[in-house]
């Protein structure tokens, strides 16, 4: 007999079936009489009751059915008579493939502190909470893929080893495989790179962006979807230092192209989810977030506010909030104060624009006024900015100048440059960081509860 998966039972409820289940034992309970079992296999947040009627079954056969066993189970399905359940399992034949010590399985049934459930990452994802979490995300990448693939666009692998920084911050894992008790020196006592593996400085990326778009001055419209890494020392609920980044580039976008784009791909994310995940979800909203149903909605169904930055600015200076962080032309916006313009000021998702060219990046388009650039972040409730973009600076001597400008070390970086030396074009691209996604879809508060091994400073288990 093929084995079913608890969440194809469930869906189509073959009453009068003869079926295989395997699973881990979530919950046991009953008496001298019957016994039942809630087994679940990973597959759904629904438990399938196991019954287990002991005049067919010995004490000896269920001394190791406890929470945290795994079994495997043939038996007929029948509709359910009690509560909580539609169909139920009448068990033929048991077998316990592994056994967990009450005294020594830290998920019994009782609740758990996420703090807790982070100490043991490695087991978490059998908790209801996190098998709806890592259900949720994988159907979230699955949607990335698709949403992309069927508008034409080719999936680009980036370098993961790298040596260029894109944001321009440094904050990079070095890659080395130089002796670090007796490191080579130069004759000057610098750093003698030339014995590095690579022969030079490199780090993790901080972004596939750049080579990015190289891909998209070639072949249109490219996205990158994979781990990103920042050694920034940031022990804070939106923060990791290892991530995964969306980064859509293409040629011929304008900022405008850039905005539609991105609301699209957003709310296509978003509507993906709550077709295909709609269960988790609902498991979510009851037990972390109450309102996560409706803001989700509220994303889907509105369409998005875009104001320059200058005029965002504006609204925030006379509106009367005292903000933690004052706020003024020229300061790159706090989390309070997106927040502000999406869900008390506008009460939508907001794309702000033209943001002051020294608090972004030098290979943002410049404007005429030259004093902003066209970038652009989309704003969401609760949780502020969710994706970052820009036209991307086309002419080579406008780059060139405001790389010499901020003293950005670009001797090895020709290649990057070559795309505006050679057949430039107007393109434009945004960076969406998944986890920051997934925290709106799912209503966690911590992104270290969105990822399934989280890497934060000091922490780097599992």
């Amino acid at each position: 007999m093929k084995r079913s998966k608890i969440a194809t039972l469930v869906a189509t409820a073959p009453v009068g079936t003869e079926v295989d289940v395997r699973g881990w034992v979530r919950t046991r309970r009953g008496n001298k009489y019957v016994q039942f079992v809630a087994l679940n296999d990973g597959s759904t947040i629904d438990n399938l009751q196991i019954v287990f009627d002991m005049a067919r079954f010995t004490d000896e056969q269920l001394r190791g059915v406890t929470t945290g066993a795994s079994l495997h189970v043939t038996g007929r399905l029948v509709e359910s008579q009690g509560k909580g359940q539609t169909i139920e399992v009448q068990a033929d034949t048991i077998k316990v493939y592994g056994t967990a010590d009450p005294e020594k399985y830290p998920l019994q049934k009782k609740g758990h502190s996420l703090e807790f459930l982070r100490e043991i990452a490695h087991l978490r994802p059998r908790t209801n909470t996190f098998g709806a979490i890592l259900r949720v995300r994988s159907a979230l990448a699955f949607a990335v893929h698709k949403f992309f693939q069927e508008k034409g666009f080719f999936y680009l692998h980036t370098p993961l080893i790298t040596s260029s920084d894109c944001e321009g911050a440094g904050a990079m894992f070095q890659v080395t495989t130089l002796p670090l008790g007796d490191v080579p020196r130069t004759d000057d006592g610098a750093v003698d790179y030339s014995r590095d593996f690579f022969g030079k400085p490199t780090a993790l990326t901080v972004s596939g962006q750049l080579e990015g778009e190289l891909g998209a001055t070639a072949i249109g419209e490219i996205y990158t979807f994979g781990p990103t890494f920042r050694a920034e020392n940031s022990n804070t609920q939106r923060h990791l230092s290892e991530f995964w980044m969306i980064e859509p580039e293409m040629a011929f976008y304008d900022i405008t192209d850039n905005m539609d784009l991105a609301e699209e791909f957003v709310k296509y994310c978003i509507g993906y989810v709550l077709e295909h995940c709609r269960k988790d979800i609902d498991f979510l909203a009851e037990h972390f977030d109450k309102g996560l149903v409706e803001r989700l909605e509220f994303v889907l169904h509105n369409d998005f506010v875009r104001l320059t930055y200058t005029e965002g600015v504006k609204i925030l200076e006379e509106c009367g909030h005292k903000f933690e962080f004052p706020v003024s032309w020229g300061v790159d916006l706090q989390s309070e104060h997106e927040r502000y313009l999406v869900e008390q000021h506008f009460r939508k998702p907001v794309i702000l624009t033209d943001y002051p060219k020294e608090i972004k990046a030098f290979y943002m388009k410049q404007n005429p006024d030259g004093r902003t650039v066209r970038a652009m972040d989309v704003l969401f409730p609760q949780i502020g900015e969710v994706i970052g973009g820009s036209e991307r600076e086309a002419d080579y001597d406008k780059l060139m100048a405001r790389i010499e400008e901020l003293g950005i070390p670009m001797k090895d970086m020709w290649w990057y440059l070559d795309t505006r030396r050679f057949g430039s074009v107007p393109h434009s691209g945004f960076g969406l960081g998944f986890e920051r996604l997934l925290l709106f879809v799912t209503g966690m508060t911590n992104i270290r509860d969105v990822i399934p091994f989280p890497r934060t400073p000091k922490n780097c288990e599992f």
